[in-house]
């Protein structure tokens, strides 16, 4: 039986290229999903290593505490350390004169031997005062060695006002000098020695990156009160040691890094104080990095291998599908063997040895598909300079699981079919029969389980969404289709039946298709069913993401009253950064841009300590950047807008403000709340209340209430500490402005980047300064259309898989029905009327397919979203009718372009031919 399937394969190898292409591409998926797991932890390993790639050993510090000066002294002292540096990475903010950035800075090795900064030009720094800038933010900002900017610790700037104005926040410090004060962290004048490329660390990489030497480090730490046990910041300038806790201790040995050594250096750290610190070699080190980076565990890899699992379902139906029709095929031949002495058990190896021999060979080739796959798209990536620590890893796992996993699925399969190709009595299977019934006993309880997951599941997944419990509506959706693939049997048949009908107007070749359509429905069936989980899949996630993106932009909606919001200081309160009437007029005619208001703060409202806002110190996310005093100390800013400019930049009526009334957060306990106003507070208005739709929206009242003094300022407007001061002007002393603008909806993510940018330049404030609910709700659509691409790309091979396997089963029907095709020619069908009755045909089974799983599709993404969004926002179902439709189309176009070559082969053949074929 060896030679016998080892015949049938070179004779029929045609029919099995289905099954092939098939099992080459589930294969192909599964490795190249293994190897993107594999090669994103060496690529991580490469960027995360290039830090200690010149280090022996790597000493960090153990959970919930910091390394010191202590233990690098300890170190530094043994013989066996050649070299030692003690790396500190820290949050700085940048100021080139134009812009403020926030950055990291990281300080300078006094060895070269582990210095890990890698210079494009210039020098690296060796002084105070001395800075290196990474190539793309010197690109960007135009900085060359011999610039000068402005250094700043976070926390200090910021917390004395305005990181924009160096000279006039924090404490300025000149270059070459420290400074020994306490309060703050120090503002320090730099200039720029070098460029160097920018580090790969996914930590660092895209941020600003600053290379210094310690002492400038030491320049902007926080001060600390002198004490006796504690130096001074000129004492730890002086000692090259900054303030902050040290990151690692890097190592130069003067031997091997073995086990001795890291003994030897884990002792002299216990002996110094510093038990516990992990001490590893470069390798370990990164190896370690790259789990803490991860969690452990490899997301991208799990979330992959769950559509991986999705591409081989469908690849064994059509795996299985194929087969049982080759074996139907294979009847009589196959009786013939049995009636010339072979065996049940010799048939169905046979059979088997078949699949065996597919799968290994299919396997091989999905495997090579995958490495060429997978090199072509590092290739690509280090093409680009930001990618150029991308690393193929093809490891075992990878090519074994691909070969095994490939093999057995085909195997397995086959062996319905085998078993299916024994079921036949011998002298029975001779004589011609017409399909045998599909309503056996196996059958019937196959329909039985699958509706009682149908019923379960349904019951979980409705209660799961109503109740917004994705827990417990996963699993029911899970457990509710795949009970409807079970009982696939009772409606896919009827369902290509019903719609057959339409296609009667098309002449006999349209009732010819219609027929041919459901005169196998187990055959129909598992063609079907195949590509009907792919569109099902396709279209819950557009319905889901659709529906997702409603949601969210509802919350937005009533989370931010307008679309972009800029805090800055009062009109007229002073100084280079004060924000004019005329600079919001040039902002509102930049582009993309319909309408701006500036909003000036009028009064105070007095809530009290018990009224609550729920706002906090400040309002959030910038709407009323500055704008907030603690609800404790019970005083507020009002700001004043008038009516027209409500109007105008109000994303919704429900956040406008009367005459005569005051607009508070949500959450406000008033009714009526006191506003004062006027030179030196002396008129208050008790106004009563309204609340708006978001704890987000500052404190307004219409300017016909409360009109905008001549100076724009209002004395003792706020209350102290829980104001913010913006551009270096005290909240308490005259408020902050706030501009409000409406923009274009259709404006693109990088649009709106680039309009931050312009309106930061145009309103004279930092980028940070300029945020709102469309950059929100740009950067979340953007990653909704990201995911859905990737989704849709990933679910697409499962679609294409299924397409072949309409293509594979017209394919056999042709053979099948060579005589009955050629009898029909002999009759008087054209060629183009064969050749129209295979396409109705293929159009037909994969037209249902699609329109079942698209409404399939549509009610899971609904529920689904419902179950996952529903406890965070209101949510209404969203249909992407658009989207759906295309699948539709699309997927009965492949359909019809799958039926081409059988329909071509068929019309091709003569009738004389067909009908002298066995």
């Amino acid at each position: 039986m060896l030679l016998v399937a080892l015949a049938q394969l070179k004779i029929h190898s045609r029919r099995f290229a289905a099954i092939a292409l098939a099992v080459i591409l589930a294969v192909a998926f599964l490795s190249a999903t293994l190897m993107v797991g594999s090669s994103s932890q060496a690529s991580l390993k490469a960027s995360i290593g290039q830090a200690f790639a010149k280090a022996d050993l790597v000493i960090t510090a153990p959970a919930g505490s910091a390394l010191d000066k202590r233990a690098v002294d300890a170190v530094a002292k043994l013989d066996i350390v050649k070299a030692s540096y003690a790396g500190t990475v820290d949050p700085v903010t940048i100021t080139t004169g134009k812009t403020t950035v926030a950055g990291v800075l990281q300080n300078t090795s006094a060895d070269p031997a582990l210095e890990s900064a890698v210079l494009s030009s210039g020098t690296l720094p060796r002084a105070t005062g001395e800075v290196a800038v990474d190539s793309a933010t010197a690109a960007r900002q135009g900085l060359k060695p011999g610039s000068t900017v402005t250094l700043s610790g976070i926390g200090s700037a910021a917390d004395a006002g305005s990181v924009g104005d160096a000279g006039s926040a924090g404490n300025t410090v000149s270059a070459g000098s420290t400074g020994g004060v306490t309060g703050g962290s120090a503002v320090l004048m730099a200039t720029v020695v070098g460029i160097t490329e920018p580090s790969h660390d996914p930590l660092m990489s895209g941020q600003t990156q600053l290379v210094a030497d310690a002492s400038t480090l030491a320049a902007l730490a926080p001060a600390v009160p002198p004490s006796s046990d504690q130096q001074t910041t000129e004492q730890q300038a002086s000692d090259q040691q900054p303030a902050q806790s040290i990151q690692n201790i890097q190592l130069k040995l003067t031997g091997p890094a073995n086990g001795h050594a890291i003994d030897t250096v884990q002792q002299a750290l216990a002996a110094a104080g510093v038990p516990g610190a992990r001490v590893l070699t470069s390798d370990g080190q990164t190896t370690a990095a790259v789990a803490d980076f991860t969690g452990g565990s490899d997301q991208l890899t799990i979330i992959l291998l769950a559509f991986t699992g999705i591409a081989l379902v469908v690849s064994a139906l059509v795996v299985a599908n194929t087969f049982s029709v080759l074996i139907a095929q294979r009847t009589r031949e196959l009786a013939l063997l049995r009636c010339i002495g072979a065996g049940r058990s010799q048939i169905r190896r046979s059979v088997l040895l078949e699949a065996l021999v597919v799968g290994i060979v299919s396997s091989a080739l999905g495997v090579v598909a995958a490495v060429g796959l997978m090199a072509a798209l590092i290739g690509v990536l280090r093409g680009n300079p930001d990618y150029a620590f991308a690393t193929l890893a093809v490891t075992p796992a990878a090519i074994i699981a691909g070969l095994l996993v490939g093999t057995a699925l085909t195997v397995a399969a086959a062996l319905l079919p085998a078993r299916a190709a024994t079921a036949v009595a011998p002298l029975a299977a001779l004589r011609p029969q017409d399909v045998t019934s599909v309503r056996n006993r196996r059958g019937v309880v196959r329909m039985a389980v699958g509706v009682l997951l149908v019923l379960a599941g349904a019951a979980a997944l409705v209660y799961g969404s109503a109740n917004s419990e994705l827990l417990i509506a996963l699993p029911g959706g899970a457990a509710s289709f795949i009970g409807i693939m079970l009982c696939a049997g009772l409606f896919i048949p009827a369902v290509v039946a019903g719609f057959g009908k339409a296609a009667s107007p098309l002449g006999v070749p349209g009732r010819l298709a219609a027929v041919n359509a459901v005169r196998n429905p187990g055959r129909t069936t598992a063609t079907a069913s195949a590509l009907l989980i792919g569109v099902t899949l396709v279209s819950m996630m557009m319905t889901g993401a659709a529906t997702a993106r409603t949601a969210f932009d509802g919350s937005l909606n009533f989370r931010y009253p307008v679309d972009i919001s800029v805090s800055g200081p009062a009109l007229g309160a002073g100084g280079p950064s004060a924000i004019s009437a005329a600079q919001v007029a040039a902002a509102s005619k930049l582009p993309g841009v319909q309408a701006a208001a500036l909003l000036p703060v009028v009064g105070t409202v007095s809530l009290g300590a018990g009224a609550g806002t729920g706002a906090g110190s400040g309002a959030v996310a910038g709407n009323g950047a500055g704008a907030g005093s603690s609800a404790g100390d019970g005083n507020q800013p009002v700001y004043g807008i008038s009516d027209a400019d409500a109007a105008a930049v109000l994303r919704t009526a429900d956040n406008r403000v009367g005459p005569g009334e005051v607009l508070l957060p949500k959450g406000t306990k008033l009714s009526v709340a006191a506003v004062t106003s006027g030179p030196e507070g002396k008129n208050v208005q008790q106004l009563p209340v309204r609340t708006a739709t978001s704890r987000d929206v500052p404190a307004l009242v219409s300017t016909s209430t409360v009109p905008v003094p001549d100076s724009g300022i209002v004395s003792g407007a706020g209350s102290g500490s829980g104001t913010g001061a913006v551009g270096g002007t005290d909240a308490s002393a005259s408020g902050s402005a706030l501009v409000w603008l409406k923009v274009d909806s259709n404006l693109s993510q990088q649009q709106l980047l680039d309009l931050r940018t312009s309106l930061a330049q145009t309103l004279g404030v930092q980028d940070f300064q300029v945020e709102g609910g469309a950059l929100e709700k740009a950067t979340f659509n953007q990653v909704i259309d990201l995911m859905l691409l990737i989704v849709t790309g990933l679910l697409g091979v499962a679609v294409v898989i299924a397409l072949i396997g309409v293509a594979n089963t017209l394919s056999l029907s042709v053979l099948e029905r060579t005589r009955e095709n050629s009898l029909l020619r002999a009759l008087g069908l054209t060629r183009g009327q064969l050749r129209g009755m295979l396409a109705v045909e293929a159009v037909l089974i994969a037209g249902v397919a699609a329109l079942l799983g698209s409404v399939l599709g549509v009610l899971y993404g609904w529920l689904g979203a419902q179950s996952a969004l529903g406890s965070f926002a209101a949510v209404t179902a969203t249909i992407p009718w658009g989207q759906v439709l295309l699948v539709i189309a699309a997927a009965a176009a492949a359909g019809l372009a799958a039926s081409v070559l059988p329909a071509r082969r068929a019309a091709r053949l003569s009738p004389v031919e067909g009908l002298a074929m066995e």
